[in-house]
């Protein structure tokens, strides 16, 4: 029996709720089916509720740990297990310290990365890194139209994606009982149902959602006499890291037409929340990828996004220029930066843009709405396909832990 690869991983605990976490697992579970790949992950938060080893099967365990790991920990690591391939996931900064060691990690095996970038211009401060690396593969098409620029021999597209019997359309009948059940029985078919998942942290614009929602009411109101409308918003309204969406809503007086869903989900329960909506929003001003609205176009939902990030080849169908839903210009760039980070644009549209474009999608009607959501979900499944994302990972860590040592540079020292 040939013998098993195995790959060391740092990422988000590959059980956890984030996205990093719930990519991580979706890949290695369709590694796993290939049945030449075994992986051992180092499982980051930044707290655990236990940190016990957990195996998963013979061939997936994990050690939860705070934050990312550091040089002692890979030290001891690759002595230990002597990895075939170390493959991280996740922002650069958190692994500044491990390309600073990637002579010691080339000595045993290559490194590979699933890498996003949020925005333009291209990020020069990164080149030691990427020069690091062995394999990139960009899960968002702006990344990779940047990055190939300059390293086209190791890197490529290879989008997240959801495995389809996750995320799927339900029965009409079903869609209705379960409105009902969530948001009352006196929310019929034909009241307006808009999701919008997302961590409530200040470059996702959480009060700025709950503006534009007040502003469509508005309009709808003015339009079509009523406001038989709901916005779920599956976040935590008072997470630290954002605003006190309770008071927000109180202050626009519309929290009786917001539903929160503060609990974690697991994804069948997920499922029911995005076939239950309309459309799924995501105006973040930064956004990598954007999982909530792919997961949303694979139950036949239709999305409104800025085309920014990762959002713009979703919302945008590449092939012909239509749209999965509404898709939003940018209206305002700015350029930001910090120490670590000198520059990247930062991209807006206005709330009054994104309530014209709820009222847009409303103003279709239920049946055209459902075509438009037939079209993301076969759009979907096409660009974003889970066997072909597991498929072109498993060719990639072959060739790569095949050929790797013939196409890296080593360090040279020379003496004067």
């Amino acid at each position: 029996m040939k013998q098993k690869k195995k790959i060391l991983v740092l990422s988000d605990h590959a059980l956890s709720t984030s996205g990093v976490g719930t990519q991580t697992r979706h890949l290695i579970n369709g590694l796993l089916e290939k049945g030449c790949w075994s992986f051992r992950q180092f499982g980051a938060a930044l707290k655990h509720d236990s940190y016990e080893t957990i195996v998963v099967n013979d061939d997936f365990v994990i050690k939860p740990i705070d934050g990312f790991g550091d040089r002692d920990l890979i030290r001891v690591t690759l002595a230990t297990e002597k990895p075939d391939i170390l493959f991280i996931f996740t922002d650069p900064r958190f692994f500044v310290w491990l390309f600073e060691m990637e002579d010691e990690i080339h000595q045993v095996c290559p490194i590979v990365w699933w890498h996003v970038w949020d925005n333009y211009p291209y990020p020069n401060y990164n080149d030691s890194l990427y020069q690091a690396t062995d394999l990139i593969n960009c899960h968002s098409h702006l990344t990779y139209e940047m990055i190939r620029e300059k390293y086209p021999d190791k890197t490529n597209f290879v989008p997240h994606s959801v495995p389809e019997d996750m995320f799927f359309p339900m029965p009409d009948e079903e869609i209705l009982k379960f409105k009902k059940m969530l948001l009352g029985n006196d929310k019929t078919s034909d009241h307006f149902v808009g999701i919008w998942v997302n961590r409530n942290a200040k470059r996702k614009r959480s009060n700025d959602v709950l503006w534009s929602w007040k502003l469509f009411l508005d309009m709808l109101e003015k339009k079509h006499g009523h406001r038989n409308a709901t916005l779920i918003m599956h976040t935590d309204p008072m997470d630290h890291e954002g605003s006190n969406l309770f008071i927000t809503s109180e202050m626009f007086e519309i929290h009786d037409s917001v539903y929160f869903s503060r609990e974690r989900l697991e994804f069948d329960k997920m499922n029911v929340l995005y076939n239950v909506s309309d459309f799924c929003l995501n105006i973040s001003y930064a956004e990598g990828f954007g999982l909530s609205t792919l997961e949303s176009m694979n139950t036949e939902t239709p999305i409104i996004a800025l085309k920014t990030g990762g959002l713009t080849r979703q919302v945008v169908d590449h092939r012909d220029n239509s749209e999965n839903g509404v898709a939003l210009d940018v209206e305002l760039r700015t350029l930001v930066g910090s120490q670590q980070v000198p520059y990247i644009f930062e991209d807006y549209v206005s709330c009054e843009t994104v309530a014209s474009a709820m009222l847009r999608l409303y103003e279709m009607g239920p049946e055209k709405r459902k075509e438009l959501g037939k079209k993301s979900f076969d759009y979907a499944r096409s660009e974003f396909s889970y066997q072909k994302v597991i498929d072109d990972w498993h060719d990639d860590l072959l060739e790569i832990s095949k050929n790797w040592k013939n196409n890296h540079d080593r360090w040279t020292c020379h003496s004067f």
